[in-house]
Order: C-alpha cells, then structure tokens, then sequence
C-alpha cells in the first residue's frame, strides 16, 4: 500500500490488509471516514478534520503525556492539561496553542473545538497525534465516498484529498473506482495524460458499517478502550502477568481461519476478552460463541470479562486471572 500520497482503491476490504499493514512497525496508524459527497473541496477536507479531531479525543489522553491520571473537568483540570499540551508541543515541535486546544475539547467532550485554527494547523497536528497515539511514524486516511459520484464531487473528492497529503503529511487512500483521467501522483510529477487511466487495487468489497474506525494495535492495548488501557495499567505492575500480548491474531487450528483475540498468554494457552455493549447483540453473541468454541476445540482458554467489571471490580478481574494463569504453570501431575 502506497503512502505519502493519494491512492484510489477500489473494493476496499479493510479486514484483509490491516493485520498485514500493522504488524509492521513502520506502517502508519490507519483511521477509515465516510465522506458526505460534497462538490466543495473546501467542506471536504473541513468535515474530515471534524472527524479525525473527533477520533483524537477518543484517543485522549494517549498522546498527551502526564495527562492519564485526569478524568474529570473539575477544579483546575483543564487548566493543567492546556499547560501539559503547551509544554509537550514545545519538546515535539507542534503548536503549542492548537495541541492546547486539543486537549482541552478532549477532556470536556467537546467537538470541532480547534476550528479557529488554520486547517493547514489542524491537519498536521491531528495526524500528529492519531499517529502518537498508536505509537506509529504516520497517518493514513480511508476515505469512503458514497457509490456513483457525480463529476463535481469526484473533483472535490480528489482535490481535498491531495491537499490533506500536501498540507497535513498525510496518507489517503480512497475507497472507490479511480475516475478517467483523474491521477493521485506525487508532487512534482507530470500530468497525468487522459488516454491512460490510473491503476486499480481490486481487494474484495467490505461492507460499509460505521463512519469512523480505528483498527486494532498489535502488541498493546488499543487507545479507544478504556478497559484495556486500565487492565494494561494494572498487569503490568504484577510480575506474575509476564508473557501476555494484545491484541494478536491466533490461529485455533490448521483448518480455521485465524482469529484476531483481545489478550493472549500464548505458552499458558489462554485468551482474554474483554465485551463492551455491543456484544450483548443476538449476531455478535452467536459469532463470540462460535470463536469461543473454536478457540476450546484446538486448546485454548477462554475468559470474557465486560468493560465494566473490568472498570468496576478490576481487583476481582485481577485475582481470577492469576488464579488461572497459575493452574495452567502448574506442572502436571503424573498418574
């Protein structure tokens, strides 16, 4: 997958190549946005930077050092996570007012609050931060238009595009048929000539769910999850938690297609959920038993924990775990 500028791919199947393009630790973060179909470049790139402030402020505090003990807007808590961004922004170069104002509309929940800035402003420091926030060098933007765009708004499409790469560093990758005589290339090149179309990476076709994702983060807890970022925080201060990996891919067996797993203590052979809401669904309920019994056929352990008794009670979520983990490292006993 190219990056560093503009790449119109259709049939885009984000599930195919995001465990290929994470694994590796200079791919950049990879955030995917539905786009409104607009004929206006300017409203374009405008109501994708909504979207990815929106995203830095699920992402908060991850990419504000020294801010993860603040929860609350009380008392003088905005303040002192303003004068955190201020001085972070000093020891990494980004603008000290706009990383304040970030952080600000972060705690407070408030959206689109950096709009007083410059775009140019905005688009860098958001993929600055989306792109700390995962622990990666960059950040790419999957663009989903809707289907059969007229002329106007494939133009749009593709200048607002460009700029994000120019003005904010950016990757875009663009989820639809590469339009005739339209050609994202980098700067400096030549025209494209309208006799040669552009050339189209054809993946299978995802369905469209929400309008924003975050894939997943290989090897640690990922950002928007509160439960794995407070379960992360107490593991790691326990000695008997060694061995654990986030957020890995795990093949039950060598017919079944491998499964993407929340934790996973690999020589212990245990696999660690943890549900938020969504898998109280009849659909989501029936696919967790499905993998939970794949995983138990070839092996494995399954526990499931729910984001609140993980948020809770996590002092119960602790002592079960370890409790687990050491019947499994107890030798077995001859007959």
């Amino acid at each position: 997958m190219p990056t560093g500028q503009v790449v119109w791919i259709k049939h885009l199947r984000v599930s195919d190549w995001e465990q290929r393009i994470l694994a590796s630790a200079d791919a950049p973060a990879v955030v995917v946005y539905r786009t409104a179909g607009s004929s206006s470049q300017q409203a374009t790139v405008a109501a994708v930077l909504d979207e990815m402030e929106t995203t830095a402020g699920q992402l908060f505090p991850t990419w504000l050092p020294g801010a993860e003990g603040i929860t609350t807007v009380a008392g003088a808590a905005p303040v002192a996570v303003r004068r955190l961004a201020v001085a972070h922004a000093a020891a990494t170069g980004q603008s000290g007012p706009f990383l304040a104002d970030l952080a600000a509309a972060a705690l407070t929940g408030s959206t689109a609050h950096t709009r007083r800035h410059p775009p140019e402003v905005r688009a860098r420091g958001l993929a600055r931060v989306i792109a700390a926030s995962f622990g990666r060098p960059a950040c790419a933007v999957v663009l989903r238009p809707p289907d059969h765009l007229d002329e106007a708004a494939t133009l749009a499409l593709a200048q607002a595009a460009q700029w994000l790469v120019d003005h904010g560093r950016l990757t875009v990758w663009i989820d639809s048929d590469s339009p005739y005589g339209i050609e994202s290339r980098p700067r400096a090149t030549q025209p494209p000539r309208a006799t040669e179309p552009p050339p189209v990476v054809r993946p299978r076709r995802e369905p469209r769910g929400s309008a924003r994702r975050t894939p997943s983060v290989i090897g640690k807890p990922h950002p928007t999850s509160r439960a794995e970022v407070v379960l992360e925080a107490a593991l790691a201060r326990r000695t008997w938690a060694a061995g654990r990996a986030w957020n890995h891919t795990v093949r039950p067996g060598p017919l079944v297609n491998p499964v993407r797993v929340d934790l996973l203590w690999k020589r212990e052979r245990c696999v660690v959920e943890i549900d938020g809401d969504d898998h109280r669904t009849p659909a989501k309920f029936t696919e967790d038993r499905h993998r939970d019994v794949m995983l138990q056929l070839n092996g494995y352990a399954v526990l499931r924990f729910t984001n609140t008794q993980v948020l809770d009670d996590i002092d119960n979520v602790l002592v079960l775990l370890q409790q687990f983990l050491a019947n499994r490292r107890r030798p077995a006993k001859g007959p």
